[in-house]
């Protein structure tokens, strides 16, 4: 069924000041006072489009059924399709949907892609699924979401709990109600089945990227910088490893269980990512050993939260060291934190930006698909750090222009251009 968008009124965004529903409304409104934007159009971006919330049933391996809920948020398509992930957490909920869903759109518009905001997923802990449940579920939540989703209408992608081959159940499912294999209704698939090379390891290059620019832009030498990474998953890997390769010093890493430290940096070619070996980063050597939160506050050059999100929070933004943090996860910066962090003059390379490497490549997964050509992995680099290059520039333009941060320019880059396509397209009727 379709649900009625939930309002959120000022009570409830004092109290909730953390949700990624109340975060995204907060920095929008701070945006909009740096650009000239109609006031509708502001009122219009604080709420989506449309949320489909759905009942979905799943037959457990001994023949008992349960029933879950799920999710898909559609903000807004005046540039193009809905995109974004579906995720299988525990704590997905409509809010959390509408939030990210938000995140998507700008995270688009800063990186001039032609779709819109969408986000997704079922309130469920996929560690409590076998793979034959997953399937099931995937399966039938592709059913359930059948007449909203398409790939002119709404692409999903993989998030937490799903990944490539969950794109493979769903696009599957899809295409066999559809009659016709379809592609382009989800990315993140594996290459054999249209999948783009490159796709799964892109948010963590971007996150280098957006890293490695930083450096340079703040007169920094690579050779010499220090780095802790908050999470060792595909984002922060994949960043990590790049950022070693490039010549930076990774200092520390962490995952679920903790963190390990070398001052001296770090072997992280050595290291196992999640994917390779879950929770893996303890069990290496090294001098110290850390909590996941204290890596936060470690006095290093740069560092990359690229875990989960609402990590640094008032509570800890005043004990942040690192000069430049790159969000790597989504969200992973308080409205209240960024503020403190701001007074500070630490400089926050936002998640619009610096993880957009993921949507990014999914768009040259779309563009394969619509046109049934395979890319090469180095064409796909080559193209992923043209277009970062490009969103770098653009955000670089209004930070000096305006004197904003980097937040805030890059969402007066994306609000820019959503505000002239909903001027060009006309409210209708």
């Amino acid at each position: 069924m379709t649900t009625t968008p939930p309002q959120q009124d000022d009570e409830s965004a004092e109290t909730d000041l953390d949700s990624a529903l109340v975060t995204a409304r907060r920095q929008l409104e701070r945006a909009a006072a740096h650009v000239d934007v109609d006031d509708g159009v502001i009122e219009r971006l604080k709420h989506p489009t449309r949320v489909e919330q759905v009942s979905v049933p799943l037959e457990r391996d001994d023949g008992s059924v349960d029933v879950f809920t799920g999710y898909r948020a559609q903000h807004d398509d005046v540039r193009g399709p809905y995109k974004g992930g579906l995720r299988y957490h525990p704590e997905v909920n409509a809010d959390e949907c509408i939030g990210l869903s938000m995140w998507m759109t700008w995270k688009c518009a800063v990186m001039d892609l032609p779709f819109g905001g969408g986000k997704g997923g079922i309130s469920i802990d996929p560690k409590s699924l076998s793979d034959d449940e997953k399937e099931r579920l995937t399966r039938r939540f592709a059913e359930e979401l059948r007449y909203v989703i398409g790939p002119t209408r709404d692409v999903p992608a993989p998030d937490m709990g799903t990944d490539a081959q969950t794109m493979a159940w769903f696009m599957d499912a899809y295409s066999m109600q559809q009659g016709e294999t379809i592609p382009g209704v989800v990315t993140g698939k594996p290459p054999v089945i249209g999948g783009s090379y490159g796709r799964e390891e892109a948010p963590g290059r971007s996150t280098a990227i957006a890293a490695r620019e930083a450096i340079d832009y703040y007169d920094m030498e690579l050779e010499d910088t220090t780095i802790a990474v908050q999470g060792f998953g595909s984002v922060g890997a994949n960043a990590a490893r790049l950022l070693e390769e490039w010549g930076a010093d990774v200092v520390a890493v962490s995952d679920v269980n903790g963190a390990i430290y070398d001052p001296d940096g770090l072997d992280i070619g050595a290291i196992p990512t999640h994917e390779e070996e879950p929770e893996a980063v303890m069990t290496q050597d090294a001098p110290e050993t850390l909590s996941n939160e204290a890596i936060l506050e470690l006095d290093v050059d740069v560092l990359i939260p690229a875990a989960i999100g609402n990590v640094i929070t008032a509570d800890n933004a005043d004990d942040i060291v690192a000069d430049i943090v790159v969000e790597g996860a989504n969200g992973p910066t308080t409205f209240a934190a960024d503020t403190i962090l701001q007074e500070r003059g630490v400089h926050v390379i936002p998640d619009i930006l610096a993880n957009a490497g993921g949507v990014t490549v999914s768009y040259f997964e779309w563009l394969q698909d619509i046109n049934r050509r395979k890319w090469s992995l180095e064409e796909v680099n080559k193209e992923l750090e043209s277009k970062m290059l490009d969103a770098w520039e653009e955000v670089r333009t209004e930070v000096e222009d305006k004197d904003l941060s980097w937040r805030d320019a890059a969402y007066v880059v994306a609000l820019s251009r959503i505000a002239e396509a909903k001027a060009t397209r006309g409210l209708w009727p």
